[in-house]
């Protein structure tokens, strides 16, 4: 490899996806994969240890998920270039992890030259999000402009809403409902907020949140 090279550190929970990203990258002239983790805490050591140029990440990981280890990566590191590179098109992860200094966002399904490409533009300081999503990160991006800091920066928009919910009193089934998601997708949500939080249970969750200001106004209708 040319010193010239990008450096990649490739992070994803799916071994045979790794594989083959791999394969890809190593078949490009001037990429070089300098490291591999299978879930966000070993992104942010294998960051820290190996200082890559591009950080390709999967936004859903165990232990700790894309967006929790952007944030982290980032902040050690703020001219750290993170691409996220996942099947999923939801607009809260994508935000959340482009608020937390990801510079890119690109579905699994696009294209092996679109991958690359996305890659090197990031390395280079482009903002990259994928065609179908443009237009509402964009709009979403725009909306969050003028906010003010919220509480709790670790969680996604959804966790992030759904412990406001939690704050009201309300139940998971009935966050569900309102939410209009299943009682997986918010139990899934619930875990992870008491993880980032590191409370013990919903007790805890509720006290941290209220005396964060949450809870206070009407349920999300």
């Amino acid at each position: 490899m040319s010193e010239q090279s990008l450096r990649v550190l490739l992070a994803d929970d799916h071994p045979v996806y790794r594989l083959g990203l791999r394969a890809l990258l190593d078949s490009v002239e001037g990429i070089e994969v300098v490291g591999e983790a299978a879930d966000g805490v070993e992104a942010v050591a294998a960051a820290a240890e190996l200082r890559p140029d591009v950080v390709v990440m999967d936004l859903r990981m165990p232990v700790l998920d894309g967006v929790g280890a952007t944030e982290r990566i980032v902040r050690a590191d703020p001219d750290a270039a993170v691409l996220l590179l996942t099947y999923t098109d939801e607009d809260e992860p994508v935000i959340a992890a482009l608020q937390r200094g990801a510079r890119g966002y690109i579905l699994k399904e696009a294209g092996q030259e679109a991958i690359v490409r996305a890659i090197r533009d990031v390395a280079n300081g482009e903002m990259i999000v994928g065609a179908s999503m443009a237009r509402r990160v964009g709009a979403l991006l725009t909306s969050h402009t003028d906010a003010s800091p919220r509480a709790f920066p670790a969680l996604s928009g959804r966790e992030y809403e759904i412990l406001e919910l939690m704050a009201q009193g309300l139940s998971n089934q009935v966050i569900a409902q309102k939410l209009g998601v299943g009682d997986k997708r918010v139990r899934n949500c619930v875990t992870q907020i008491y993880d980032k939080l590191q409370v013990e249970g919903r007790p805890q969750a509720i006290i941290r949140a209220r005396e964060a200001g949450l809870g206070r106004g009407e349920a999300i209708g």
